[in-house]
């Protein structure tokens, strides 16, 4: 038994309503059961009972013993002076007020249905692989459980926005400057992410601004910004951008990360991140006023458009600067291109949006469902207990509700774990 469970119990009144009585053998009318109270003090506070018909009004705390009370030092706690009710799942010793007054107390392991304590033994301690509901979630309704990812692929994007608001209040709110960081840490991908994000963060906005429209001097500034520029090579297009970054870095008081934040080793070569600098380099040149087009396309192909990049000659022929390669044009791909759209462009709109206090959410939904499902391990396991993802909205839920519930058994919070219990 869990404290947690219980607090579920009493507030959603998952026992007998009738003929409750306290351990002396005082009858109890719960008027008001309380507001669950998630910071310190009592669990549940203005509560409104009866007990022998004498209306209280105050708190209410609750244990796995009654014991705990005491060895969680209430007696010594004034926060604990207006509890007027001590709810427990095993008696196992008497609990006296300041006044040496028994605090009342509420035994409720006699008065829950059976049914609801078999469907919790059923739920949270049977042997499982993937998430505790494994062998039941194919009987739950599957309206329910598409209302649930809708609702959880929001509570993803409101915890996508946490990071998104830490960079803008660093940026005084310059959206700008944001996804231009944001894109940098997704052009980096998993392993150079924070290498990415990390050079993004070395260039004041206002630099890009500046020398956007010069193709070499954009290439230069990143590329330089990043450490590839610090050492002498042969090629000749190594030596201009070097030139042309030595006249950048002084001009501007630049300070570059070093190239050795960045990961090669058993990277696919279209992955390296020399690569992924010089397509995020050609997408800003290419792209003027990169916010306001990004937050007013609602449909995919406008985006893949947005993002249809072309390398000079020297990336054609080249994944580094020391050797060359067979020619390819080296195109973000469509796969790379719905992950920047799921990771990063609807996060930024959704904060943008709620900063102006516009955001509709039907409008969300509708531009992430046209987005192919995720494919992960996560989505192959649900996939397994018949949870299928029909687009990117779906996989995000899924993600969250793996990530953010079953991992941590937060079935009681889960509307999917609500069902089971009560069914």
């Amino acid at each position: 038994m869990t404290e947690d469970f219980l607090y579920y119990l009493w507030q959603y009144k998952l026992f007998s309503k009738v003929d409750l009585f306290t351990s002396n053998g005082a009858e109890i009318r719960i008027r008001k059961a309380g507001i669950h109270n998630k910071n310190e003090g009592p669990d549940f506070l203005n509560a409104q009972l009866e007990i022998d018909n004498q209306l209280w009004a105050g708190n209410v705390e609750i244990h796995v013993k009654s014991s705990d009370w005491y060895l969680h030092k209430h007696e010594d706690d004034i926060n604990y002076d207006a509890v007027i009710l001590h709810v427990v799942w095993e008696q196992d010793a008497d609990v006296f007020m300041k006044n040496n007054k028994p605090l009342p107390t509420f035994e409720i392991k006699n008065f829950v249905d059976k049914s609801i304590l078999q469907n919790y033994n059923k739920l949270f301690f049977e042997k499982r692989n993937f998430i505790l509901c494994e062998n039941q979630i194919k009987n739950v309704d599957t309206f329910l459980i598409q209302n649930w990812l809708e609702r959880l692929y929001f509570e993803r994007l409101e915890q996508k926005s946490i990071f998104i608001k830490e960079l803008l209040k660093k940026s005084k709110d310059d959206f700008e400057a944001v996804l231009f960081q944001l894109l940098a840490k997704n052009f980096g991908l998993k392993v150079n992410g924070e290498a990415f994000l990390q050079f993004s963060t070395s260039i004041d906005f206002s630099v890009i601004r500046k020398v956007r429209f010069d193709e070499n001097q954009l290439t230069a500034l990143f590329f330089g910004q990043a450490g590839f520029l610090e050492e002498d090579l042969d090629g000749a297009y190594h030596q201009q951008l070097k030139q042309e970054y030595t006249y950048l870095k002084h001009k501007y008081q630049l300070k570059s990360i070093s190239k050795n934040n960045f990961q090669f080793f058993r990277m696919r070569p279209q992955n390296f991140p020399t690569i992924r600098i010089a397509q995020f380099a050609s997408l800003y040149f290419k792209q003027e006023n990169l916010f306001s087009k990004l937050m007013n396309i609602n449909k995919k192909e406008d985006f893949y458009n947005l993002f249809s990049i072309t390398l000079n000659a020297f990336w054609q022929t080249h994944y580094t600067f020391e050797s060359s390669s067979k020619k390819s044009f080296k195109k973000l791909t469509k796969s790379f291109i719905d992950l920047v759209f799921i990771n990063t462009i609807i996060p930024l709109k959704f904060v943008y949006l709620k900063s102006r206090g516009e955001v509709n959410e039907q409008e969300f939904i509708t531009l992430i469902q046209q987005i192919a499902s995720e494919k992960n391990s996560i989505i192959s396991n649900f996939s397994e207990l018949k949870i299928t993802s029909k687009n990117a909205m779906e996989s995000q839920a899924l993600l969250e509700l793996k990530n953010n519930y079953c991992t941590k058994k937060r079935c009681l919070h889960c509307a999917i774990g609500n069902s089971l219990l009560r069914k």
